[in-house]
């Protein structure tokens, strides 16, 4: 029952881990369906960088993924054998080498243990690409705006948006400097590139919706506007283009176990119609989306969540001191 599950979606999985199937019972199947090739599973980190305090880029050893993945795709990854899926976009690929990279902000426990592996060590099951690629076409002028790591996402998505042929403007921003990500990356391929800090310690002081709005206001208004960040500023800007009839797309990160539609974890109203993120999406009509809602579902673990994070950070102070003692 579990294979006939996954098997519409490309996989990878480390082989060792998997506890349903033995593994003499599994086989590769034909491009396009679930593939279970214990040769080419590595999920092994190439490459590990902090890019501030809190955030991260690793380069990750997965040949199957890097196959396939397209712009606005994700993966799924566990860290320790009991402990929880999260959903990670992919930032970048690179199918020569059988590489992702993969962007992410210490803001949980799994992502703190995450944070914790280092070059060389192995992600225990990895498995993608997920979710619906964005549909990339020429549309005249696209705004991309990404608040704090959603950068990451919306990195792969505006380079290709730019290889279309669009003219493509990017706006980042965060609360502070520090927060700031890939913006060199986003310099290289934007015709202009805005930064704003919510503080004012680099680029303009304003949120993002601001010079969205003044591009919007402009005798020349974007064809398209594609934002990625925390759900509160996907609902802002989408708000902010509605007025001037903008289609507006935006990438939601929710809640998410088996990233097959199954769980329903995932499910948000989108048009007074339920979707799920994880096969429906994870992109969606900005003016659509029920962010109230979706907002509302996300904090329904929170208490649990705070739990595992302190005592998360407890028991990594505790393996700080016995080295320090050492």
């Amino acid at each position: 029952m579990g294979f006939l599950l996954l098997r519409w979606q490309r996989c990878q999985y480390d082989m060792q881990k998997l506890p349903f199937y033995p593994l003499k019972n599994l086989k590769g199947f034909q491009r396009g369906f679930f593939v279970f090739k214990k040769a080419k599973i590595m999920n092994e980190i190439i490459e590990k960088i902090q890019l501030s305090d809190e955030v991260f880029k690793i380069r990750v050893k997965a040949p199957l993924i890097a196959e396939e993945c397209l712009p606005g795709q994700f993966i799924l990854l566990q860290v320790t054998e009991n402990g929880e899926r999260i959903p990670l976009t992919i930032a970048d690929s690179d199918k020569t080498n059988g590489t992702i990279n993969l962007i992410f902000q210490t803001v949980g426990k799994t992502t703190h243990l995450l944070a914790e592996l280092h070059s060389g060590e192995k992600i225990l099951n990895l498995v993608g690409p997920l979710g619906k690629p964005t549909h990339i076409e020429k549309v005249g002028t696209v705004v991309c705006v990404g608040g704090g790591i959603g950068v990451a996402p919306l990195y792969p998505i505006a380079k290709a948006m730019k290889a279309a042929g669009n003219k493509l403007v990017v706006i980042i921003g965060a609360r502070s400097k520090g927060l700031i990500i890939l913006e060199e990356e986003m310099r290289a391929i934007a015709d202009e590139l805005i930064v704003c800090t919510d503080d004012g310690s680099y680029g303009k002081k304003a949120l993002v919706t601001a010079p969205l709005k003044d591009m919007c206001e402009s005798a020349n208004p974007p064809n398209l506007a594609i934002a990625i960040g925390p759900p509160v500023m996907m609902k802002f800007c989408a708000e902010t283009t509605r007025p001037f009839n903008v289609p507006t797309v935006v990438s939601l990160n929710t809640i998410m176990i088996d990233g097959t539609g199954m769980c329903g974890g995932c499910r948000v109203t989108v048009g007074g119609e339920t979707k799920f993120v994880c096969v429906d999406g994870p992109e969606f009509d900005g003016h659509l989306v029920d962010f109230d809602n979706m907002m509302q579902r996300l904090r329904a673990y929170k208490k649990h969540e705070d739990e595992a994070h302190e005592q998360c950070h407890l028991e990594m102070a505790v393996v700080k001191k016995m080295g320090d003692q050492a």
